[in-house]
């Protein structure tokens, strides 16, 4: 009879699934082209989130929105239509850790990044749904209510 593995250590401070390998090669070489500008050019950059700020500058509730992919779970979806849905942020750190949902709270997804020297999240998105889907992503904190990022496909960004 073989024994469960009872000493499993889970990073993120969500208590879910983590993102495999949230570091790796692939999540380097899209940091290496992908930089969040954070101006007011950015396509995040008008306000369209609607959770109050709290004290703490980074955790707390968040609102998330995605394109770039259509979810074939949701009718009609399209890569460019934004999938919006609420988030929440989390700090371990030097670790930056973001939980999201979308299609009325059906869908979840975990980022979970470092801050670099550039001030950019560095990290990796896994879909808690389907965790065979991950992608490398690359934020920036703008400031206390807007976070602006990207994966290879399209956008992933936060607000308040």
């Amino acid at each position: 009879m073989q024994q469960a593995n009872t000493n499993i250590v889970i990073r993120n401070p969500f208590g879910t699934m983590d993102v495999p390998a949230p570091d790796d090669r692939d999540v380097m070489e899209y940091a290496a082209t992908a930089a969040p500008a954070g101006d007011a050019a950015d396509v995040n950059a008008a306000a369209w989130g609607s959770i109050a700020a709290p004290s703490d500058p980074l955790e707390g509730a968040w609102a998330s929105r995605w394109n770039g992919g259509a979810d074939p779970t949701i009718a009609g979806d399209t890569p460019e239509t934004w999938k919006q849905g609420r988030a929440e942020v989390r700090v371990a750190g030097n670790r930056i850790y973001l939980r999201f949902d979308w299609d009325n709270g059906r869908r979840h997804g975990l980022i979970d990044a470092l801050r670099d020297d550039a001030g950019r999240l560095v990290g990796k998105y896994i879909n808690l749904t389907n965790p065979a889907i991950t992608r490398p992503w690359i934020g920036r904190v703008v400031d206390a209510a807007r976070i602006d990022g990207c994966f290879p496909n399209g956008r992933l960004d936060f607000r308040r």
